[in-house]
C-alpha cells in the first residue's frame, strides 16, 4: 500500500508539470538540496548563502543504498547465561558466521518551493528494523521571506534561518557524520557512536549565521511516536541549542568548534539515544539463543542510558589541515528525574583521525576511538564500554564509496550488566566491509 502511494504521488507530480532536475544540476539550480555524495563530506549545517531566484517549483529525487559484509566474532566472560526456556540446557551465544547483511535503502524527495524555501522528505525503503517502506521524516527550511512580500525582512533573513518539521533535531555534530540507515557516505566508518545521539521529533529551530559564528535555538515536543491522545504521562517540550565557530582559515586549514545543550522535560523517557528506528550496523553481536533476533533486537553494539528528564551537553572540535582531519566528541548526559539515588550520569568520549590522499582525496585511512563510562545512579556500579575502529575507504566515484574497517568493542566485567547478560565482560571484534551509494 505504501509503495502504491509513493508511485501515485510521483505520477501526480509529473502530471502537474513540476520541473524535475537531476542531482548533478542541483548545486547550481537548487542550492538548498545537498546531495549525499563526496562533496557533502564535512558539511554540517547548510551554508547560509544567497538563495537562487525562483522560476518554478523544482523537485529532485535522490536515494541511498548500503550493503555490508560482516565477519565478526563475539565472546563473553559472564559466569552464566542462564538456561534455555523449559529445559536444563545452558543458554549460549549465537554462533556468528561470515556473510552479508540485508541491504538498506532510502528515498529522498527535495523540493524548491519558492525563493529560499526548501522542503525535504526521507523514506526508508528497507531497514534493519523494518523491511517495509516507511517515512523517516521531513522539514521545511526558510532562508528568505519573499513569499510574504519581495524583500520582506531581508536585513534579518540575510543572517537568519527557520526550520520546522518532523525530522532529526540539530543537537551536536555527530548526527551530520553518522549513517542514517542507507545514507552512509558521510560516515568514514561503518558504525555510529556507542551513544548515538539521534532522534526524530516534531520541532522548530531558529538559526543565526554571522560571519563565522552560528547559533541555534530549538524546541521539540519530545515524542518519537506522535499522537494527540492523552496518557498518564505528562509530556513537556524539549529545549536545545548550539553555538559554534567555523572558519576556513586559509586554503589548507579549516577549524570548527561547537557546543550543544539539550534538556527534556515531563515524564516520558528521553529518546535522544534510542530515537533511531533503522538499526545499528553490528548485527546480532552479543545476543544469545534466548534473545530475540531480527527486527526485534536492532540496536546491538549501542548503549542507551534510558534516563528521563535528560540534560545533555556535547562539544565537537573539527580541524582539517590539508589531508589530515580530526573530529572529536565530548558528551555528558545526566538524568534529572528523582533523587540522587535514582539518577545517574554518563560520559562519552570520541576521536577520529583521518588522512585523505589522492589527487582528489578519493582515498582515506583512519582510526576512531570511542568510550562510554558512567553509572545508572550514585550507588550503582560503573559501566564501561570501549570501541576501536581502524579502517579506510575509496570514493570510486563521487557517489560510490567502498569502506573496510576492523572493530573491537569491549564491556567491563561487572554484574551491573545483569546476572545472566552476555554484555558482562562481553567483547566483539572482526572485519566489516561496506559499499554505499548516494545521489
Amino acid at each position: 500500500m505504501k509503495t502504491m502511494l509513493i508511485r501515485a504521488s510521483m505520477l501526480t507530480m509529473f502530471v502537474a508539470g513540476i520541473n524535475f532536475i537531476s542531482a548533478q544540476d542541483v548545486s547550481t539550480s537548487m542550492r538548498d538540496y545537498l546531495a549525499p555524495e563526496k562533496s557533502s563530506r564535512n558539511v554540517f549545517e547548510d551554508p547560509k548563502v544567497e538563495s537562487p531566484e525562483f522560476d518554478g517549483i523544482k523537485v529532485s529525487v535522490g536515494g541511498d543504498f548500503a550493503l555490508q559484509f560482516q565477519a565478526i566474532d563475539h565472546e563473553t566472560k559472564a559466569p552464566s547465561l542462564g538456561v534455555r526456556p523449559g529445559t536444563t540446557t545452558p543458554n549460549q551465544l549465537n554462533d556468528m558466521g561470515k556473510d552479508f547483511n540485508l541491504p538498506t535503502a532510502n528515498l529522498d524527495l527535495n523540493a524548491y518551493l519558492y525563493k529560499g524555501l526548501k522542503m525535504h522528505l526521507r523514506t526508508y525503503l528497507s531497514a534493519r528494523h523494518h523491511h517495509e517502506a516507511w517515512v523517516k521524516g521531513g522539514y521545511i527550511q526558510v532562508d528568505n521571506l519573499d513569499f510574504i512580500k519581495e524583500g520582506f525582512a531581508a536585513d534579518i533573513m540575510k543572517y537568519a534561518r527557520v526550520k520546522i518539521g518532523m525530522d532529526e533535531i540539530n543537537y551536536g555534530d555527530t548526527h551530520f557524520r553518522r549513517s542514517d540507515n542507507a545514507s552512509a557516505i558521510n560516515n568514514p566508518f561503518v558504525g555510529n557512536y556507542i551513544m548515538d545521539s539521534f532522534t526524530t521529533e516534531a520541532f522548530g529551530e531558529g538559526y543565526v549565521f554571522y560571519k563565522n559564528f552560528i547559533g541555534v535555538v530549538g524546541v521539540s515536543n519530545g515524542k518519537l511516536d506522535q499522537t494527540a491522545v492523552k496518557t498518564t504521562l505528562q509530556y513537556s517540550p524539549t529545549v536545545y541549542g548550539k553555538i559554534g565557530y567555523d572558519k576556513q582559515i586559509d586554503q589548507d586549514l579549516r577549524v570548527r568548534l561547537t557546543g550543544s545543550y539539550l534538556q527534556t522535560n515531563g515524564d516520558n523517557t528521553a529518546r535522544l539515544y534510542n530515537g533511531d528506528r533503522a538499526g545499528s550496523r553490528y548485527y546480532f553481536v552479543l545476543l544469545t539463543e534466548n534473545d530475540e533476533m531480527g527486527e526485534a533486537n536492532f540496536t546491538t553494539g549501542r548503549f542507551n542510558p534510558g534516563f528521563k528528564n535528560v540534560k545533555a551537553f556535547q562539544v565537537n572540535p573539527f580541524v582539517k589541515y590539508q589531508g589530515l582531519e580530526f573530529f572529536g566528541v565530548y558528551e555528558y548526559v545526566t538524568g534529572l528525574k528523582g533523587t540522587a539515588a535514582t539518577r545517574g550520569n554518563y560520559t562519552q568520549l570520541g576521536g577520529e583521525l583521518l588522512y585523505r590522499l589522492g589527487g582528489q582525496e578519493q582515498f582515506y585511512l583512519g582510526a576512531r576511538y570511542n568510550s562510554v563510562t558512567g553509572k545508572d545512579n550514585d550507588t550503582a556500579a560503573e559501566r564501561k564500554i570501549d570501541r576501536l575502529n581502524l579502517g579506510g575507504g575509496w570514493f570510486m566515484t563521487k557517489n560510490v564509496l567502498a569502506k573496510v574497517e576492523y572493530v573491537n568493542q569491549k564491556y567491563n566485567d561487572d554484574a551491573v550488566w545483569g546476572a545472566t547478560s552476555a554484555l558482562r565482560g562481553g567483547k566483539f571484534n572482526g572485519v566489516m566491509f561496506e559499499a554505499t551509494i548516494g545521489f
